[in-house]
């Protein structure tokens, strides 16, 4: 059996997947996770919002298959900068990329450059403890807008509306405490576009909106539209029949005159963002549904004030160098896995899986069965696989160490996990998360 090598770019859960895949299927593969984060997980750890537990579990998961001694975690570690494609074709024979999704897909609506209008997943990086992205969050708005039916959009709305007394308990990081604060909002406005059958919401994060004590979830009645299919939706789709059954019993539920409240806005959809200078107010057209389930405008226009709004319409993934990249579909282009070039023909030995390449949509068990085709793809053309000029497990190491690369090992991690976790015990939390990148290396080295 011929020996392999593989390097998978991004140790999210897409990434992870792969390689354990990959040493499963294959017992004489050995794989490296480059990822350019100090910390492994991607948007796990890095996209999900601190109140979120369940999360643990799949950390542990992911966790396990990193302890395999035939995958190691290479941290740290940049591609583009640090690595280019050629540097890894020449110590691997295949190259996976696993870069996922972490920018915000942009809304062509007039006004959405105002300063008060930020992207979603710019928001989750920050209250996620994100290393690269801006300490401070400006949480001076008291009516906040979320445009989104989907469950980032509940993230944030939560996020906005929960005092921050009622997350001392999770593992948020001590700038995030801080301004989460001094956060003023009192109003989350969420903005549907079509109707209670159509939101992307899942039943279990729709259910958390309501867990607060601190927090009304009122739903406008107007906007509560279920056409024919809609409700042969809701007939032969469990998921959609109990996220309608929660909306309905948000609707009817008698307000508690709780200090903050989460508003959803069905059959609303976003024209302009209004201000002098500044996010004043959001103007949105009602819509009705068609009875296909899409929505169509009525011509009817309605303006609600708010001072900020959080824009939770989709992730995008970022161009990579060196690869190839459909800028409308925001994908790598792939067969199956396969990489192609911009004639179609597929690059030899370079694999795509996640977001990166089928676009950000579906929940966790959608990636595992994603990186299994991938990984059935690679082994198909193995044969046809030129073999790398160094295929030694040390020569990556050695080419990056020359670079002035300071490369966080699988132990590396271990010991900032256990920092964090010794933080949040002297405070009788779980974890406190490190933010910093120069405080995170520090950690790690012990």
């Amino acid at each position: 059996m011929r020996s392999i090598r593989a390097a998978v770019i991004g140790a999210g859960p897409a990434g992870i997947y792969a390689a354990d895949i990959l040493t499963k299927e294959y017992a004489a593969a050995e794989v490296d996770i480059i990822e350019r984060l100090p910390a492994p997980y991607g948007l796990v750890r890095y996209g999900v919002a601190p109140d979120h537990p369940r999360i643990k579990e799949i950390i542990k998961a992911l966790g396990r298959v990193l302890a395999n001694p035939r995958i190691r975690f290479l941290g740290n570690v940049d591609y583009g900068t640090d690595l280019k494609l050629a540097d890894l074709q020449h110590y691997y024979d295949a190259v996976i990329v696993a870069t996922g999704a972490v920018a915000d897909r942009p809304l062509e609506i007039p006004g959405i450059d105002l300063p008060g209008s930020h992207g979603a997943a710019d928001f989750v990086s920050w209250y996620a403890g994100h290393p690269d992205v801006p300490r401070d969050w400006p949480l001076e708005a008291e009516s906040v807008a979320v445009i989104g039916a989907g469950n980032v959009g509940l993230d944030v709305a939560r996020m906005l509306a929960k005092p921050v007394e009622e997350q001392l308990t999770t593992e948020i990081a001590d700038n995030v405490r801080r301004g989460l604060a001094a956060n003023r909002a009192k109003d989350v406005h969420v903005f549907a576009r079509r109707g209670p059958a159509q939101v992307k919401f899942s039943p279990m994060e729709l259910r958390e909106l309501s867990h607060s004590p601190s927090v009304d979830v009122l739903v406008e009645e107007d906007g509560f539209q279920v056409d024919e299919a809609s409700q042969s939706t809701i007939s032969s789709n469990k998921g959609v029949r109990l996220v309608v059954d929660t909306l309905l019993k948000y609707l009817e539920a008698t307000p508690t005159e709780a200090p903050h409240r989460i508003h959803i806005h069905l059959c609303h959809a976003p024209i302009e963002l209004l201000g002098d200078g500044r996010v004043e107010a959001i103007r949105t057209e009602r819509t009705r549904l068609d009875g296909t389930g899409n929505a169509v405008g009525t011509g009817e226009y309605v303006v609600t004030p708010v001072q900020a709004v959080y824009r939770a319409v989709g992730y995008l993934s970022t161009h990579l160098p060196d690869l190839p990249f459909d800028h409308a579909a925001g994908v790598v282009p792939n067969e199956a896995g396969r990489v192609l070039d911009l004639d179609g023909v597929a690059v030899p030995g370079v694999y795509a899986t996640g977001w990166i390449k089928r676009g950000p949509v579906g929940l966790i068990g959608h990636t595992k069965s994603d990186a299994a085709e991938t990984i059935r793809s690679l082994l198909d053309d193995l044969d046809g696989i030129p073999a790398p000029e160094h295929p030694s497990r040390d020569g990556i190491i050695d080419h990056l160490v020359s670079r002035g690369v300071d490369v966080v090992t699988y132990e590396d991690w271990l010991r900032l996990d256990a920092h964090e976790l010794g933080l949040g015990e002297a405070e009788g939390r779980e974890r406190i998360k490190v933010v910093p990148r120069g405080e995170m290396l520090r950690a790690a080295r012990g």
